[in-house]
């Protein structure tokens, strides 16, 4: 579709928090906040002409490769956040886009994320065929105080438990999307660290695509005020958590 007349290279978007969002304490989930996050930057994509209907044209789509998310408070049932999104670079099949969320005009929550050009046929990077000049880049804008870094999985980890994809953890790219490997991991969380807000940041990493009914193990590793996730198939790692905590 054609370049929308309200695009602009900075996008702010506002979302009232409901109650189907919320943890038992009223706050956000975490999953929640990274589906705010990825409707955010779907958003802005649509806008700029880059969107998933777009770019199907070509056989590709955005997929999540790396995320990085600071947070400084959660908010709760009923707040209004603003979410605020531009791109950092936007090369050939890679992108970094920034976000990050406000509250009552505080920010409260900074996210630095690592995107791929997909084809969702050959199952594989290439370079984005449309157009994209348009979108001013803002290399130096972080909105984040780190960038990635890199996830190490112990091989110590323990064996939390073991699941078959099913259709429900499955995306519109037909892969497992982002957000339900998160899900996966917090669900064995303890729960005090959850309701308290013990999470000070955590980061992604998305290795390996899974699909319908592959058969993943879940692992774990505790250490002082870190949590390390991985998940994988046939003893191979597809996906890695770390919670950084206070």
């Amino acid at each position: 579709m054609p370049i929308h007349p309200s695009f602009s290279s900075i996008l702010e978007k506002d979302y009232e928090i409901n109650f189907t969002q919320c943890l038992p304490s009223g706050h956000l989930k975490y999953t929640e906040l990274c589906n705010l996050l990825q409707l955010t930057a779907a958003t802005h994509a649509d806008l700029g002409g880059i969107s998933f209907s777009d770019m199907q044209a070509f056989k590709q789509a955005w997929v999540l490769s790396r995320m990085r998310v600071e947070i400084k408070s959660l908010p709760k049932w009923k707040d209004t956040v603003t979410v605020k999104t531009w791109i950092n670079t936007l090369e050939n099949s890679r992108s970094i886009r920034a976000l990050e969320i406000y509250l009552n005009g505080e920010k409260i929550i900074g996210g630095e994320t690592f995107w791929a050009v997909f084809n969702t046929v050959k199952r594989r990077p290439e370079a984005l065929a449309l157009d994209h000049e348009h979108f001013v880049l803002y290399p130096d804008l972080k909105a984040t105080a780190e960038t990635f870094s890199k996830i190490v999985i112990n091989p110590e980890k323990e064996e939390v438990f073991g699941k078959s994809v099913i259709l429900s953890d499955l995306d519109i790219i037909n892969h497992v999307n982002h957000v339900k490997y998160l899900e996966w991991c917090m669900d064995v969380v303890d729960e005090k660290i959850i309701l308290n807000q013990k999470i000070k940041s955590f980061e992604m990493n998305f290795m390996k695509e899974l699909s319908l009914r592959d058969k993943v193990v879940i692992h774990e590793n505790i250490a002082d005020h870190l949590i390390v996730f991985s998940v994988t198939k046939e003893n191979k790692n597809c996906f890695a958590l770390q919670l950084n905590l206070i």
